[in-house]
C-alpha cells in the first residue's frame, strides 16, 4: 500500500524524489548559477549516505537566463512533464512571482524560494503553496535604515535600487528604519535589462549623497562600486546581502579600489566558509569536503555554493519530517511547521514557521568589508519587515 500511494504521488517513487527548479545559469544574473549547483552537490552527498529513507534524491534546475518568460515555460515542464514533486530554491523574486498562482492552482510546493520579497509572507493565505527562504527584503531595508538613524544621522542618503518588487521593498524598508532620521536626497531605479548604471549613478552623485544604498543583483551591484569610482565618487556603502559573496567583492574592488569597497555594510545569516574564523567548524568542513567532491570546479570564495547547500539541508529535514508516505500535502504541512537548527546559519539564526509565518528566517547580524572577507559585528538583530 505504502508503495501505491507513493506511486501516485507526482515526483515519487519507491527509490527517488525528484525535485525542479528554475536557476540563471546564464544571463545577467549568472552569478547565481552556484546556488543550483550547491543544492545538487548537497543532494548528492546525501544521496551518498542513503538518501532520504532509502529514495535518493535527484534536482532537476533549469537554466531561465534570469527572464521571467523562460521562468514560465520551463517550470510547466518541470510540472507537466518532468512531473516534479515540487518546485524547490528557484531564483529570482519576480520569477517566482510570475509563476506562483500557476502553481497554487496546481497544489504543487514551491519552497524555499531565493527571495525575501514581502508578498511571498504576506499573501500566504491566498497563496499557500509558495513559501520563500531569505530574510525579508523589506526588514533587509529597515536595519540598514535603524543602523544609519543610530550611527549616521546627518547621513545624506542616495538609492540604487532595482526596479522590481525585490528593490522597492528594500527601499520602503529603508524609509521605515530611517524613521525620520538622516535624509534620502535621491533615489535611481534601474532594469535588470539595463547595459550599465553610468547616468543613474552621476544623478546620484549630484545629489551631494554621502552614502550610497546598492540594492542591487551581484552584476549592478559591482557596476555601482566601479562605476561611482570612475566618477571621483567615495561615499559610504550599503550593500543588500543578496549580493556579497567574496569573489562578487573581489570583482568590486579589482574594478575600482580597495579603500572603495573597505568599509562597506551589509547584513548575514550564513557561516562564511572563506574566513579563518570558520576554518574548524564542522560544518563549514563538511561543505568543502561535499565540494571538493561534487564541485571539483566551483571557485573557493563563490559563497552561492555553500548558500545552496544550507536551502538544501532545510530541504532535506522537510522531507524527513514528511515520513515515509511523501505527498505533496504532506511537504507542505511539513514546511509550515519548521523548527530547526541548521548548521549552516550563523549560530542563533533558526528556520521557523508556522502556518501563518511564511518568513523562514527573522534573526541575522550586521556585517563590515574589510580586506577579502565579511567581519560580522554586533548581536543578532530582528529581519521582519
Amino acid at each position: 500500500m505504502a508503495a501505491a500511494l507513493a506511486l501516485a504521488t507526482p515526483g515519487v517513487t519507491p527509490t527517488q524524489i525528484t525535485l525542479g527548479g528554475t536557476v540563471p545559469l546564464s544571463g545577467p544574473a549568472s552569478a547565481y548559477a552556484s546556488v543550483g549547483r550547491g543544492a545538487d552537490a548537497y543532494f548528492r552527498y546525501v544521496d551518498s549516505k542513503g538518501g532520504v529513507f532509502g529514495r535518493k534524491i535527484v534536482f532537476k534546475y533549469e537554466d531561465d537566463q534570469f527572464e521571467v518568460p523562460n521562468t514560465i515555460l520551463l517550470t510547466r515542464q518541470l510540472v507537466e512533464q518532468d512531473n516534479v514533486l515540487a518546485i524547490f530554491d528557484s531564483v529570482g523574486t519576480e520569477h517566482a512571482l510570475a509563476v506562483r498562482p500557476y502553481l497554487n492552482d496546481r497544489k504543487v510546493p514551491q519552497l524555499f524560494v531565493g527571495s525575501g520579497v514581502s508578498k511571498l509572507a504576506t499573501e500566504h493565505k491566498k497563496y499557500p503553496w509558495s513559501m520563500g527562504y531569505l530574510p525579508s527584503f523589506a526588514g533587509e531595508g529597515s536595519i540598514y535604515g535603524r543602523y544609519i538613524a543610530a550611527h549616521q544621522p546627518s547621513a545624506h542618503i542616495a538609492v540604487l535600487y532595482e526596479n522590481s518588487d525585490f528593490g522597492k521593498d528594500m527601499l520602503n524598508g529603508l524609509r521605515r528604519g530611517l524613521g525620520g532620521k538622516a535624509k534620502i536626497v535621491a533615489t535611481q531605479p534601474y532594469e535588470i535589462e539595463d547595459a550599465n548604471v553610468d547616468s543613474q549613478l552621476a544623478r546620484l552623485k549630484s545629489s551631494g549623497a554621502d552614502t550610497l544604498m546598492l540594492f542591487a543583483t551581484p552584476k549592478f551591484a559591482i557596476f555601482g562600486y566601479v562605476g561611482s569610482f570612475r566618477l571621483g565618487w567615495h561615499p559610504h556603502f550599503y550593500v543588500t546581502s543578496v549580493s556579497i559573496s567574496p569573489d562578487i567583492m573581489k570583482i568590486a574592488k579589482f574594478g575600482s579600489s580597495q579603500k572603495q569597497v573597505d568599509g562597506s555594510v551589509s547584513i548575514a545569516f550564513v557561516k562564511d566558509p572563506t574566513a579563518a574564523a570558520w576554518a574548524k567548524d564542522r560544518t563549514v568542513r563538511l561543505y568543502k569536503t561535499i565540494a571538493k567532491r561534487y564541485l571539483p570546479g566551483a571557485k573557493p570564495d563563490d559563497v552561492f555554493n555553500y548558500y545552496g547547500m544550507a536551502v538544501a539541508y532545510t530541504m532535506v529535514d522537510t522531507l524527513k519530517k514528511a515520513g515515509r508516505n511523501l505527498t505533496r500535502e504532506s511537504v507542505l504541512r511539513t514546511a509550515t511547521h519548521l523548527d530547526e537548527t541548521n548548521p549552516f546559519l550563523l549560530p542563533g539564526v533558526r528556520i521557523r514557521t508556522t502556518p501563518n509565518d511564511y518568513y523562514p528566517m527573522d534573526k541575522v547580524k550586521l556585517a563590515r568589508y574589510r580586506g577579502t572577507h565579511w567581519q560580522f559585528f554586533g548581536k543578532l538583530v530582528s529581519a521582519r519587515g
